[in-house]
């Protein structure tokens, strides 16, 4: 029986240089991707500081809240707890009538939180993947308003809410600002990148309106974005000060307008502020301890899928 050598393929094109080169590049960034990388011990330094520069001032109010007027104003201060923290933030929630004010923030946050994210997120969409005349002219005019300084529409702002019979009350603080520029900008700004064309056109192909598509593709695809402008319009409306403090009053006012009361009188108690600023921001921690590691999830898929 003889031995018959196998038949060789001389038809395969030889690899040149360049693919040789693109394909060991390619295995090199597989095996770094799959490597993890560890901080060395100034990386850990620099994120403790930064981690008690951060917690520091809560720490600060917490100290503060805890103690008298007159330690308080002690020099050198107190830099650690003290016992009457409880009294203080009983005292606080009844002279600021904290519990009808937190109702009113949670209210006025939520709706403006969640109507800038909806319609932020619907109009980011329209200037980032649709095409219509005069995109870029009104693009232009919306960043434009992020250059007045809102304070010159308080007055025109405040006759208008009164003219509707809305003064003193939450309408009047949650429709002016039903939708932010800044929120608008940075969805398209998100959509641009993590929207492909090519997904809008199959949906496009397969016949879906731009509501559809925007309910169906972009929603999903902007999640993680809608979570950090969620969680920033949140923070930004429960601490606003300067427009429920003109259009309401203290028998329906808002968190940082019921603090007000604390430092009415000729000698102000600070321990008793930082009681009533500790109060008003005990919601906010509560809201990221609880939907925290949510956002950060959302954010680190996206940017994966991007």
């Amino acid at each position: 029986m003889t031995t018959e050598s196998l038949p060789v393929r001389t038809d395969a094109p030889a690899r040149t240089p360049a693919e040789k080169t693109a394909r060991g590049g390619r295995r090199l960034l597989g095996q770094r991707a799959g490597r993890q990388h560890h901080a060395g011990p100034l990386s850990y330094i620099l994120l403790a500081v930064m981690a008690l520069l951060s917690i520091f001032p809560l720490y600060w109010t917490m100290v503060a809240a805890s103690t008298d007027n007159t330690r308080v104003s002690q020099t050198p201060p107190p830099f650690l707890p003290g016992p009457n923290l409880f009294s203080n933030l009983a005292r606080a929630w009844d002279e600021a009538a904290m519990g009808k004010a937190m109702i009113n923030s949670l209210i006025v946050a939520g709706v403006i939180a969640l109507s800038t994210v909806f319609f932020a997120t619907l109009a980011g969409f329209a200037f980032a993947k649709l095409r219509f005349k005069g995109r870029n002219i009104l693009l232009m005019l919306v960043i434009g308003t992020m250059m007045v300084p809102p304070q010159l529409g308080v007055v025109p702002l405040f006759m208008m809410m009164s003219e509707l019979g809305w003064s003193q009350e939450l309408p009047a603080v949650i429709f002016p600002t039903l939708v932010s520029a800044v929120g608008v900008f940075f969805m398209r700004q998100y959509l641009l990148e993590a929207l492909p064309d090519e997904l809008v056109e199959a949906a496009r192909v397969d016949g879906a309106h731009s509501l559809r598509i925007f309910w169906s593709i972009v929603l999903p695809v902007a999640r993680p974005a809608m979570a950090v402008l969620f969680m920033i319009t949140f923070v930004h409306a429960w601490n606003d000060f300067f427009w429920p403090f003109v259009v309401l009053d203290m028998t329906n006012p808002t968190v940082p307008v019921a603090l007000t009361q604390l430092s009415a009188g000729y000698i102000r108690d600070q321990s008793l502020i930082m009681a009533g600023a500790l109060l008003g921001t005990l919601p906010l921690l509560a809201m990221f301890i609880v939907f925290g590691r949510q956002i950060v999830s959302g954010i680190m898929a996206g940017a994966v899928k991007g």
